[in-house]
């Protein structure tokens, strides 16, 4: 992994979605989780091409499943969170909550 190698937005947003829906997640499911937890329509090719660029950076894996009837005989990928990933989600967490602290914009102060 590179030094500049870090998490977008989009990119953290599908990150956690995946850890919520759990073990063997594919797109279907994440792009359901983010919709539920955003009220933000999201494109299941936004969440693919997501997908792949955390792949490329390390921070998920994915394994092929059997094929299924219901896909058309078409087998799905199933994503999981790797431990790069977990810690980088971790990183990014404790960054953004340094970053919010004390700022009285947020703090219901004068905006």
């Amino acid at each position: 992994m590179g030094k500049r190698e870090y998490l977008g937005e989009f990119e953290l947003t599908v990150m956690l979605a995946l850890l919520r829906v759990g073990e063997d997640a594919y797109g279907v499911p994440i792009a359901r989780e983010i919709e539920a937890s955003s009220g933000r329509e999201v494109g299941i090719a936004s969440v693919y091409a997501a997908l792949e660029r955390l792949e490329r950076k390390g921070f998920v894996s994915w394994q092929m499943g059997e094929p299924t009837p219901e896909r058309g005989g078409r087998a799905k990928r199933f994503f999981h969170v790797t431990g790069l990933g977990l810690r980088q989600v971790r990183k990014t967490q404790k960054t953004l909550v340094r970053l919010w602290q004390g700022l009285p914009q947020l703090d219901g102060g004068p905006s």
